[in-house]
């Protein structure tokens, strides 16, 4: 058996993405290779972050054990644990599970959404503002498939045009759903808003993280 190590397992509501609003079993993975200037999960991201070693057959016993049927697995950047794709192929065995991952769009997915019974893919584009975009793989945008999500994270108003281009230089909006959401605290969703009226972007989403306006934006565990 393989294992893992889950800084974070939790039951909340899923606060992004196309399952919004909906419960969802989070099981949060050790390690990132990015280092985004917004981070809100940095303390998971180092390589001696505190941790719980797991195997894939106690993750989906944890997550059987929950009552709650989607899974959102997430990091730091989940695609970088070793022997990851042990623990997909375990999830792909769940036909009652409906497995999420959110990526942060510097790791290839090609492997993992060729398996048979697939996750859903959340797939990160960092943008300027987060100091990280030179890493993203745009190589993933030919994967996509309806289930899947595009999300950019903005800082500014500005950066809304970068977005645009990506999309309609990749079709992604034809391919999967694209969302905007705002850093928290850093641009005002009502400016995102005016911004898709101006520029008539039918095919672009704005989403507010949930869990930062139910509860502490600080909070762990939700």
């Amino acid at each position: 058996m393989a294992k893992f190590q889950v800084v974070e397992k939790f039951v909340s509501i899923n606060g992004e993405g196309q399952s919004a609003g909906a419960l969802a079993v989070f099981i949060r993975l050790r390690g990132c290779n990015l280092a985004c200037s917004y981070c809100d999960t940095r303390w998971a991201c180092t390589d001696d972050a505190e941790a719980v070693e797991m195997t894939e057959n106690e993750i989906i016993d944890y997550v059987k054990s929950t009552g709650v049927t989607n899974v959102t697995l997430t990091g730091g950047e989940p695609l970088l644990a070793k022997s990851i794709d042990v623990l997909l192929q375990a999830f792909a065995q769940c036909s009652d599970l409906a497995l999420e991952i959110e990526t942060n769009g510097s790791i290839s997915i090609a492997k993992y959404a060729s398996m048979e019974h697939a996750p859903s893919f959340t797939l990160d584009y960092k943008l300027a503002g987060s100091g990280m975009e030179q890493y993203m793989d745009v190589s993933n945008f030919a994967l996509l498939q309806p289930k899947d999500t595009v999300k950019f994270v903005c800082s500014s108003v500005d950066e809304l045009d970068r977005v645009c281009e990506i999309v309609d230089q990749y079709r992604i909006s034809e391919k999967c759903r694209v969302l905007i959401s705002p850093v928290f605290g850093s641009i005002e969703p009502a400016d995102m808003v005016d911004y898709l009226i101006l520029h008539q972007r039918n095919d672009i989403r704005l989403q507010l993280q949930l869990h930062k306006f139910i509860w502490d934006p600080n909070k762990r565990g939700v």
